[in-house]
């Protein structure tokens, strides 16, 4: 530590570098805390979490009761021991609630005043935070499976919507109307991402094992789609070209920087991309447990060297280094299925929902103090005396 320190201070190093070591240190000592607990408010599994990254103070859930929940995650107590208060909550006591499972809720990326929730009752709600009622609200003909607004959009306010049509939707928050729709895919689509680099780059994910990577400002198709074989057709079935799982592909995300794209698929794999070329990096992450029959919320660690993975697997959270595919650890807490995990950048914490009803809060182990034992500090005393006269008592006095 004083080495970076002092690194840092005579120019010699990079000052974010001392920032990405502690950061990479605390995501490295993640464990569940028992002294901070989360509301338990859901009567059924959680499938969705997302914090805002105004402040990192509030975070929403979604669950498959059709509730959904604001908490502050801030310790107003200052205690060492408190609980995640929920300070909001659209219940099954509101006209307004979904009336079957949420399985998307995100904040609006620039303001805290308004949060967009998904659901299977065929509906995407706008919701004004300060009343919690809806703002607007969208109807399609079958069930909503995802959506997701651009974290970085300055020339558009589109909300791309995945639903059991094979067509991806986009809405348009300022007209409040479905302005296009993105055809290529052949199944249902589980989930959908914008890139944190380019603002009209959007990524899709469907049951019929493909991935696509589109820019919204073509009238054309997609970009290109991801090939898991990198256009080697001798190693594909005919069944496997231009596919990027052997299975349902329900899970999406992109590194921090937009680099890279990770993707999960039912075939119990996770692969790596190269989000500009839809390049398979080949990065083997061995078998990553996968029945979900829906969309799996992942994410990625910001701010580390190296960057870290955390997925849903069973009843625990896998931690994976991103580039080197190692399994670094499995967060075990829950008593049943893991659903979604929400990674928190400020503080290099972990949240984490399942079918058990319960968010997980898995916290940094603190930096202990170099205490140096005391036996050794007596045993070293005891030598030095033997050897410089120095350390021995040469004062006399009268009584002896």
């Amino acid at each position: 530590m004083l080495s970076f320190l002092y690194a840092r201070q005579s120019g010699l190093d990079d000052p974010v570098r001392l920032r990405r070591a502690e950061s990479t240190r605390r995501v490295l000592s993640l464990e569940l805390n028992h002294n901070r607990d989360v509301d338990r408010i859901h009567g059924n599994g959680i499938n969705t979490l997302d914090i805002e990254a105004i402040d990192g103070r509030y975070m929403l859930s979604g669950g498959s009761d059709g509730v959904i929940v604001i908490y502050d995650l801030e310790n107003n107590s200052k205690k060492p021991q408190y609980t995640c208060k929920a300070i909001c909550t659209v219940g099954r006591s509101s006209r307004h609630v979904h009336k079957f499972s949420v399985e998307t809720v995100q904040w609006y990326p620039h303001d805290t005043g308004m949060f967009v929730s998904s659901s299977f009752d065929k509906t995407l709600k706008v919701w004004d935070t300060e009343t919690l009622k809806p703002a607007e609200e969208f109807q399609f003909d079958g069930n909503v499976y995802c959506h997701h607004m651009s974290p970085i959009a300055r020339k558009h306010s589109l909300v791309a919507v995945g639903t059991k049509d094979p067509k991806v939707q986009l809405c348009d928050l300022k007209s409040g109307s479905r302005i296009h729709i993105l055809q290529g895919h052949r199944g249902e689509i589980l989930s959908v991402r914008w890139s944190p680099r380019y603002e009209h780059i959007l990524a899709t994910a469907s049951t019929d094992s493909r991935v696509r990577v589109w820019d919204v400002r073509r009238a054309l198709g997609s970009l290109f789609t991801l090939d898991q074989h990198n256009g080697d057709k001798s190693k594909a079935s005919s069944e496997a070209v231009n596919t990027a799982h052997n299975g349902r592909v329900n899970g999406l995300c992109f590194t921090a920087d937009g680099l890279h794209l990770l993707t999960t698929g039912t075939d119990d794999r996770m692969r790596l991309w190269n989000s500009a070329t839809g390049e398979n990096t080949l990065v083997n992450y061995g078998k990553v447990v996968n029945e979900s029959r829906k969309g799996l919320k992942f994410t990625v660690s910001r701010g580390c060297s190296p960057e870290f993975v955390f997925v849903p697997c069973g009843s625990s959270v896998a931690v994976y280094g991103l580039h080197s595919g190692e399994l670094i650890t499995m967060l075990r807490g829950h008593y049943n299925n893991v659903d979604c995990c929400e990674f928190h950048p400020d503080y290099q914490e972990l949240y984490s929902g399942g079918k058990d009803c319960n968010v997980l809060a898995w916290v940094p182990v603190l930096r202990q103090p170099d205490i140096e034992d005391d036996e050794t500090n007596s045993k070293r005393g005891g030598a030095q005396a033997a050897i410089n006269p120095a350390f021995v008592d040469a004062w006399s006095s009268d009584e002896d």
